[in-house]
């Protein structure tokens, strides 16, 4: 639980997650509610809402976790234009250009997510630079770290 915890106060906010209802197997965590966590064997495969998996100390985070992290209004959230959230779905980092909203700390080695303008988490970054000291709108502001599309990614390269 310490390493969803603190990977969520990255992002300047915390959630409040029931460590009761979360299961660890494997390195990874799982949230279940009451009644599933009642049903649930030790020999499961998955269950309840996935968040994430631990390797090697570092947490991969779930897109359900990150989900729940942007539902939190103070949570650091970039919100990105359209061609800029394509971009960056396709494994691109974030240009000055494509920012449109800043939610929370725009301070440089902060993690955000990357949020498109109805408020869906498309992923997370690391910002570059302090975000209002950035007055090139071609320069990188948010690094890429993780981003929905990398699954299909992964996939194409299995299929090659």
């Amino acid at each position: 639980m310490k390493q969803i915890t603190d990977f969520v106060s990255r992002f300047g906010t915390r959630l409040n997650i029931n460590a009761a209802l979360t299961v660890e197997k494997q390195g990874r965590y799982f949230l279940l509610n009451q009644k599933m966590k009642e049903l649930i064997s030790q020999d499961f495969f998955f269950a309840g809402t996935y968040l994430g998996k631990l390797r090697r100390g570092i947490l991969f985070p779930s897109f359900n976790l990150l989900a729940m992290i942007a539902e939190r209004k103070e949570a650091n959230k970039i919100m990105v234009d359209d061609k800029t959230e394509w971009l960056f779905i396709v494994g691109r980092d974030v240009f000055r250009r494509g920012i449109l909203k800043v939610t929370g700390s725009a301070k440089k080695n902060a993690y955000t997510l990357i949020v498109d303008k109805y408020g869906e988490c498309l992923g997370f970054g690391r910002i570059l630079d302090t975000l209002d000291e950035v007055k090139n709108q071609g320069k990188v502001a948010v690094k890429n770290v993780s981003d929905i599309g990398d699954f299909l990614r992964r996939e194409r390269k299995l299929r090659d």
